[in-house]
């Protein structure tokens, strides 16, 4: 009777690992189709759009060091507007605390880089990718933009932007090899499946605000 027991445990156990892997695989699958040729890496053939969406991440690393996801995003930023392929920044970030606030560095950065003031405009809201796609239709009042990350950030983007009605390319920064690479990719598979989660449940940015329109 134990064996029993034991045997139909570990039965239901494989079919739930098994079922979650298929989600994982599905959910990957389906945003990158939904995202395939709307991506670029060359800025004299991307699409020209008025706004570019850079995609906000922490400067430093947590053992020290300047964050290449950062360094990256900061430089195909700065390679596209040169290109003349945007005519404005939005940058959208995390601005959780007086301690923390990515959308103010990334434009300090952009500014260095020789991107003018009055073309820089922040969205302190953005926390997650969702709330930044959002927010760029309904706040910034955005019908298309060029998203600017990495390639697999690009894609979710992309598919979360149309998705809630803006229509979105993307700009693929450099992305990054090794031991850090693929940390962050593991963990986007899954930020891929909560992708689909977040649809289903409609969940909404943290916040809204007055819109902001961008000229």
């Amino acid at each position: 009777m134990k064996i029993s027991i034991k045997r139909k445990y570990r039965f239901l156990l494989a079919i739930a690992l098994l079922l979650s892997i298929l989600v994982v695989v599905i959910s990957n699958f389906i945003i990158e189709i939904s995202a395939r040729e709307k991506t670029y890496t060359n800025p004299a053939l991307t699409p020209k759009n008025k706004v570019g969406l850079v995609l906000g991440t922490s400067r430093m690393l947590v053992e020290g060091g300047v964050n290449p996801y950062y360094k990256h995003r900061i430089d195909a930023t700065i390679a596209l507007y040169k290109a003349r392929k945007i005519e404005y920044v939005l940058v959208s970030g995390d601005n959780g605390s007086i301690y923390y606030n990515e959308p103010t560095t990334i434009k300090k950065d952009l500014v260095k880089g020789g991107i003018p003031e009055e073309k820089i405009y922040l969205d302190y809201a953005g926390f997650r990718t969702l709330d930044s796609m959002v927010r760029a239709k309904f706040i910034f009042g955005l019908d298309s933009v060029t998203v600017i990350s990495q390639k697999f950030h690009n894609e979710r983007a992309i598919y979360l932007a149309e998705k809630k009605g803006l229509k979105a390319i993307g700009f693929n920064a450099k992305g990054i090899s090794g031991k850090q690479g693929i940390k962050v990719q593991f963990r986007e598979y899954f930020a891929r499946v909560k992708v689909f989660i977040d649809l289903l449940l409609n969940t909404q940015p943290r916040f809204y605000g007055e819109k902001i329109e961008i000229k």
